[in-house]
């Protein structure tokens, strides 16, 4: 099986990809507490077999990284993105969140087969173009041949707009096997992915909430340790959400569900309420299926956060097909085993 280093790994949603994709992970590294107690819990409960997960700066790890060059099939991470995120900013390089440099060193000490990085689609602005050039030139001057894509997830069968900027890099013998993988026949609605959540505590209405909810989700946000309790994200996310009938006000705890008396989504003439009032909430089970997580992922924490984790997720089915990718083109090139994970999608 191909071997792993992930970086900056979170709740595990790019671990969880890989891993299907035939990827065996021999280190994790995650500096928030809360979530590397989701890997380790996780990992023995649905027995991953992942060796080793570092809570811990990624920053300090440049040093001892060096132990596993050329041990390793895949460097791969979601690096910080408020350095490049819309919603910050964007200040680059001048954010002292930017782990790109950090991400690069490790690179350059363990020498894997293949390098990849995801982040904001922010990243692709044309004020950063000088920036994933110097990424790039850094990797060709460690042998790498590069190439950025932007993904959408619901292209892969998340219900949620989530676009995000991946970075594979390999060297050349790979490179030249390697393909972007190929947008799944048709997108999942949150009508479909949640309808036995939203009726499982008796809800007559809920076949009627998910028959208006056919469409995907705005992309979920975590948010930061700066702000308060988990809701969906800003006003227009927001509104977006109530046209799905849901109260995006706040996340809702796993005991509000609604239930046989709930008064449902719609007034009498069929138009949608002008509030909230009358919609079901998301729980944080909910939020992890519209990221793509499986119900047997389990979040450690209290619900902020559980939630902080899902909504900063790399949704595990796009890290998966791209994965799956990367580890044909590295058996093409006869650097890997062709097997790949039971379960996984060629």
């Amino acid at each position: 099986m191909a071997t792993t280093i992930e970086m900056c790994a979170g709740a595990g949603g790019q671990a969880l990809g890989l891993h299907r994709a035939g990827f065996e992970h021999n280190l994790l590294i995650e500096i928030d507490s809360h979530a590397c107690e989701t890997l380790r819990r996780n990992n023995t409960s649905l027995q991953l077999g992942w060796q080793n997960i570092i809570e811990g700066d990624l920053r300090e790890f440049v040093n001892e990284s060096r132990q596993y060059q050329n041990r390793i099939d895949l460097v791969a991470g979601g690096v910080p993105c408020p350095p490049f995120s819309k919603a910050g900013l964007q200040l680059g390089r001048d954010d002292e969140r930017d782990l790109f440099p950090t991400a690069l060193d490790i690179v350059s000490r363990v020498q894997p087969h293949a390098v990849m990085l995801e982040n904001v689609q922010g990243l692709l602005e044309s004020r950063f173009d000088d920036y994933r050039r110097e990424i790039s030139q850094r990797l060709s001057k460690l042998g790498y041949v590069t190439d950025w894509k932007l993904l959408q997830a619901s292209d892969f069968g998340v219900p949620q707009l989530r676009p995000r900027v991946i970075l594979v890099a390999m060297r050349e013998p790979a490179f030249m096997h390697f393909t972007w993988p190929n947008p799944v026949p048709r997108k999942v609605t949150v009508g479909e992915a949640l309808l036995d959540l939203m009726e499982s505590n008796g809800w007559e209405g809920a076949l009627e909430w998910a028959e208006r909810a056919n469409d995907i989700a705005p992309t979920l946000v975590g948010g930061s340790k700066k702000h308060g309790g988990p809701d969906l994200g800003p006003t227009r996310a927001k509104q977006q959400w109530k046209q799905l009938g849901v109260n995006a006000h706040r996340v809702g705890n796993d005991d509000e569900l609604p239930d046989a008396d709930f008064r449902g989504v719609l007034l009498k003439n069929g138009k949608i309420r002008e509030g909230f009032e009358g919609m079901p909430l998301l729980t944080t089970r909910m939020a992890a299926r519209i990221q793509g997580f499986p119900d047997e992922w389990q979040f450690y924490g209290s619900k902020t956060h559980a939630y902080r984790q899902v909504g900063n997720a790399f949704p595990p089915p796009v890290a998966e097909a791209v994965g799956i990718q990367i580890h044909l083109a590295l058996a093409e090139a006869g650097l890997v085993e062709r097997q790949v994970e039971e379960g996984a999608a060629a």
